[in-house]
């Protein structure tokens, strides 16, 4: 794993935005726009080291779903933060039927440096972003500066194929309806919803548009609708779960949840089993299944417990985004155990490659890898702020 600099092309700007990357740029505190895909520099890597990781992420996904199947067998709900009962055996019923509901994909956040082994940080598998720049820009922009180079990067053929395997799990007679929140201003959900919905056409699906918003329910038939009144009968949506089951009509959700098979339900994709592998408490149950794993960092529950006097920890809520929430407990100092539900995870410095902070961002669709993200940010905390580069693998 190298880093190398390089000059972006010209006019990089309209052709990442005509590749779908409507959001180049990302305005920071002081309002001025900078670059969040950056093309000033590039990460390299060689092949063995890519199939390794290719290896590793895909262990590190049947071990989330062996730690998915114990918080349901053991009834760990809580330990998530999921404490009302109908919520708990949606989430269970889900996953003893997840062979009967579609699951799409899942990005792992990743800390490697190109020497140690790669340690996850976090699993999102309910509503990762970053999709489109990893699938499409960085792919065309390897094709014209390193023709005949390739790329960790399988991810549009994978989810072309993976709805084409998964549609007969599908309703039949009615369209896919793909969902975004109209509340994102930069055009990120949009894009990264308007991606998921053009590979599902690509299969060969039907398919339609709706945002969250437009979403409404019909007391007489007691189906949700669209804004001319048909019945969705099946969504997928770029919103998370503990969202929908909190909003006013999270009751008729869980009334009208179709986990397999109800012919006046809705199925959502992805399915509420997702709630479980994108809870930072699974980082901690990881941590008690898998002891001393070279791939997991230690974690816990119930606070940093010796971990604030040796390496020293980061406080994770258990739910959350772009970084939000996350503190940084340097080794040594007083352990604070916060009021909010939190993991304790093991501090593990993000590695620097000329003064940038970089994690990846292992996909994964369907079980099987399928492509890297690169991001880097100033600080140790990857946030909205991060920016977005290509890599080769030469």
């Amino acid at each position: 794993m190298e880093r190398r600099r390089t000059e972006p092309r010209p006019d990089w700007q309209r052709t990442v935005e005509a590749q779908g990357l409507v959001y180049p740029l990302t305005r920071h505190p002081d309002d001025s726009l900078r670059p969040y895909w950056d093309e000033s520099a590039y990460y390299v890597f060689g092949l063995d080291e890519v199939e390794a990781l290719e290896e590793v992420v895909e262990e590190l996904h049947r071990m989330c779903l062996a730690a998915a199947a114990h918080i349901v067998a053991e009834n760990r709900f809580a330990d998530l933060g999921i404490t009302d009962p109908r919520i708990a055996r949606a989430v269970a019923e889900a996953w003893h039927r997840r062979a009967e509901l579609p699951s799409v994909y899942g990005r792992f956040d990743l800390r490697y440096d190109g020497a140690g082994p790669a340690k996850l940080l976090e699993y999102n598998a309910d509503t990762p972003t970053s999709l489109v720049e990893a699938a499409s820009p960085q792919w065309f922009w390897m094709q014209e500066r390193f023709p005949g180079a390739d790329q960790w990067n399988s991810l549009h053929e994978r989810l072309v194929a993976l709805w084409r395997k998964q549609s007969e799990l599908l309703p039949p007679g009615s369209p896919l309806y793909f969902a975004h929140s109209s509340v994102d201003e930069l055009g990120e959900d949009l894009m990264t919803v308007a991606y998921l919905k053009e590979t599902a056409e690509q299969a060969g699906l039907d398919t339609d548009w709706i945002s969250m918003e437009e979403i409404g329910w019909d007391p007489l038939s007691e189906r949700f609708v669209d804004n001319r009144l048909r019945f969705i009968r099946s969504c997928f949506k770029l919103y998370p779960w503990e969202w929908l089951l909190t909003d006013d009509f999270g009751g008729h959700v869980l009334d009208t949840l179709d986990n397999g098979g109800g012919t006046g339900s809705t199925l959502w994709i992805e399915p509420a089993w997702k709630m479980l592998l994108s809870n930072k408490a699974l980082l901690a149950i990881l941590w008690e299944l898998y002891p001393g794993h070279p791939n997991l960092l230690p974690a816990h529950l119930d606070g940093p417990r010796d971990l604030a006097h040796t390496t020293g920890y980061v406080a994770k809520p258990l739910l959350g985004r772009e970084g939000e929430g996350v503190t940084i407990h340097e080794p040594g100092a007083e352990p604070v155990v916060r009021d909010e539900p939190c993991c304790y995870q093991e501090l593990a410095p993000l590695p620097s490659f000329d003064g940038n902070h970089v994690v990846l961002g292992a996909w994964v669709v369907g079980d099987e890898s399928a492509g890297l993200g690169i991001r880097e940010s100033s600080g140790l905390v990857t946030d909205e702020y991060a920016r977005f580069l290509p890599h080769v693998i030469l």
